[in-house]
């Protein structure tokens, strides 16, 4: 395989709904190009993209799968992207070391929910769109209604490159309004027959000519005089107008094929090759220290790995884009993120499960290597003296979660280390070891996403394992001021235990006032304060600690013990065992005794003392609320909204994006836990959302007493 050049490199996401495709027409740009000799499919389970035992058990692709052709003299690094919203992930990496999205469209139903994800994402990372309708021989499709949802969704900027002469079963033609030919195909598709435009099409034909003359022209000011001028433009300028314009996203060519016929793709992979922008049109890379990094194979190298493979019989594959310089094999880089050091084995351009041998990859192209033996995703490996690191890919929010346990307790460490290693190769399944509700819970964009690793751990690790609900991280706080005292005495021979802890608990607020007195059942108690700590808690709010004792009642040296017992309290508080936040607690007196006090009993006085004053400053519960966004066609709005309203939800208001509604609303995590499977259950799959933490709020006060009762029953059965 020859080396290619910076300015010989394109490199494309393959993106949109699940089933619109996209395996199927990277298959068929593989077979054009020579990749490889036979078709697969996925309903046979043999594509070069699906390969994974779990993806052939669901058909369905659950990661992106990197691929290459050699084109006209081009290099095509293709990324073929899952559709399902609960293998995101792989979009939104894929789109991040690529520089042209191609969107497939399902010919039957049109824009979809996943069109609009799709493109949003594109939005958000400001890269090239073009529309690619697929699947123009199904019965129901209609091409003029697909062209026109789109418009109506991206306006003007969607402009037709092909139209089909006819679709449904006896698809085989498109007229090319750029080159003004008509494409057809025999039965067995391929190599296209190139005719004139038949008569009864021409007037269609100029119409979209014209209208696609006039949106290239107006990428680039000396093509807009010419074209102000002639009303024309040449092929090659045509295609120079496109290019700008793709890069600037002010023009959106929209694409006809039949990938699984093998129909208008030798077409589109021309257009892939000569028109669609290189690595070097495109906007500079910034590293994490905000510097510009441009794909310059003369540069220092710097490889960013941006997805880790697990193959069987061959272990870790390590996908990397090189973002500057020029890679060889046998090369010595340093990873900046490990500080370790890393020779490069053999490289290889990628074709999913096959890799073809290279002996060198220069700046802006994709490949892979094996056998590395510290880089994670995400990592980047540099040349001597460069300290380069990329760090540009976000992902969303997780929207499932589930606490994980082994069936067969004994293999929770070796679940851990398969989960862990699987989350190199998916970053959006996220695992947290929860101290606060003692349970492990992996988060993730959906139940599917959940299911498929549940999947892989039972199929290919042979771990048994079980799903349960999570815990709710509430939080507990107080509204109104409490005083409480505890004495901790005990004997058992020898030295004994004494402490004696006075206090008074207030609710805390940002900025209030220190406290000089408080008015108890008639009873003033002056506060003189001798020392003062303002903790900012891990898990959110505040604890204010004040030491008011005077007279020497309790000895100074035993406040970091009343302190730790207090800390003690707030880590399991005394209404259901969440962390309690937002308290000022006031040490104003105690007894100590001179033989048996010590840091133990102070400890325990302490703990008991804010127990009892809690339960008496009017306690409450919190929960985490959510700022909750749903995309859904308007037919499904009003069943859609019942939902919300039935889990708890406050309505925030509602908008039109492109044809669907958004809807936002304030949720409760607790109302969350199942949404996406109701969502989808409501929608037939045609709604997404998408959710970020807001703030803790009140419970109900019937729930929260059912959270008290259910805490006091759990203690019981630990008793």
């Amino acid at each position: 395989m020859k080396v290619y050049q910076t300015n010989e490199i394109k490199n494309i996401a393959l993106i949109g709904s699940a089933g619109s495709g996209k395996t199927t027409l990277a298959e068929a740009m593989l077979f054009e190009s020579g990749v490889i000799k036979r078709r697969g499919s996925v309903e046979q389970k043999n594509t070069v993209s699906d390969y994974f035992p779990v993806e052939q058990e669901y058909g369905y692709s659950v990661f992106s799968t990197v691929l290459h052709t050699e084109w006209n003299g081009k290099k095509l690094n293709i990324i073929d992207c899952p559709g399902s919203d609960d293998f995101v992930g792989g979009a939104i990496t894929a789109l991040n070391v690529t520089d042209q999205a191609v969107i497939v469209v399902n010919g039957t139903y049109g824009p979809e929910v996943g069109t609009m994800n799709s493109f949003r994402n594109t939005e958000k990372l400001q890269k090239p769109v073009i529309f690619l309708v697929n699947q123009l021989d199904k019965e129901h499709c209609d091409f003029d209604v697909i062209l026109s949802s789109l418009k109506d969704i991206y306006g003007s900027k969607v402009v037709p490159v092909q139209f089909p002469v006819a679709t449904g079963p006896g698809f085989n033609a498109v007229i090319d309004v750029l080159l003004m030919k008509k494409y057809s195909w025999k039965p067995e598709g391929g190599a296209p027959i190139i005719e004139d435009i038949p008569a009864e099409l021409m007037d269609k034909a100029q119409e979209m000519h014209d209208a696609l003359v006039e949106a290239a022209a107006g990428n680039d000011d000396a093509l807009m005089e010419k074209f102000f001028d002639t009303m024309e433009l040449t092929e090659d300028e045509l295609r120079e107008g496109i290019r700008k314009g793709l890069v600037t996203r002010s023009i959106f060519p929209v694409f006809c094929v039949c990938a699984g016929k093998d129909m208008g793709v030798r077409r589109l992979m021309e257009f892939l090759g000569n028109v669609v922008p290189f690595v070097t049109d495109m906007p500079k890379v910034k590293n994490s220290a905000g510097e510009e990094i441009a794909p310059d194979a003369a540069g220092p190298t710097s490889l960013f790995f941006f997805k880790t493979g697990m193959e069987p019989h061959i272990g870790e594959v390590s996908y990397f884009k090189v973002m500057s310089g020029t890679v060889k094999a046998g090369d010595d880089l340093t990873n900046i993120d490990r500080g370790s050091k890393e020779r490069m084995g053999q490289l290889y351009a990628c074709a999913g499960s096959n890799r073809v041998p290279v002996d060198e990859l220069r700046a802006g192209d994709i490949g892979c290597t094996v056998k590395l033996k510290d880089v994670k995703t995400g990592n980047t490996l540099n040349t001597k003296d460069v300290e380069w690191k990329f760090d540009f890919i976000k992902y969303p929010n997780s929207k499932y979660s589930r606490a994980i346990k082994a069936v067969n307790s004994s293999e929770m460490e070796k679940m851990m280390a398969a989960v862990l290693k699987m989350r190199q190769e998916d970053p959006t399944w996220v695992v947290e070891q929860s101290k606060e509700l003692r349970q492990t819970i992996i988060h993730g964009q959906g139940e599917f996403h959940l299911r498929t690793l549940k999947w892989r751990l039972e199929n290919n690790e042979k771990i048994q394992v079980e799903y349960v609900e999570p815990k709710i991280p509430y939080r507990e706080t107080i509204s109104k001021m409490a005083r409480a005292d505890y004495r901790h005495k005990k004997q058992s021979g020898g030295s004994g235990q004494f402490g004696e802890v006075h206090l008074i608990l207030e609710p805390y607020t940002e900025g209030m006032p220190d406290p000089t007195s408080f008015k108890i059942n008639g009873q003033e108690f002056k506060m003189n304060i001798k020392g003062k700590e303002e903790i900012d808690l891990e898990w959110g709010g505040k604890l204010v600690f004040i030491n008011s004792v005077v007279g020497g009642a309790i000895d100074t040296r035993f406040m970091p013990a009343i302190l730790k017992g207090i800390m003690e309290r707030m880590e399991r508080g005394p209404l259901t065992g969440s962390y309690a936040r937002d308290v000022r607690v006031i040490v104003y007196d105690g007894k100590m005794h001179p033989v048996d006090s010590n840091e133990l009993s102070f400890m325990l006085a302490a703990r008991n003392a804010f127990s009892m004053a809690f339960k008496e400053a009017g306690p409450k519960v919190l929960e985490p609320i959510f700022d909750l966004e749903v995309l859904v066609p308007a037919d499904y709005m009003g069943d859609v909204m019942s939902d919300l309203q039935g889990r708890r939800a406050i309505i925030m208001g509602m908008d039109s994006e492109g044809g669907y509604q958004k809807l936002s609303a304030k949720i409760p995590q607790k109302e969350l836990a199942n949404y996406c499977i109701a969502l989808s259950s409501l929608t037939g799959g045609r709604a997404s959302f998408s959710t970020k933490f807001a703030s803790y709020e009140l419970v109900p006060n019937d729930i929260q007493q059912a959270l008290i009762a259910a805490h006091e029953a759990e203690e019981k059965e630990e008793d």
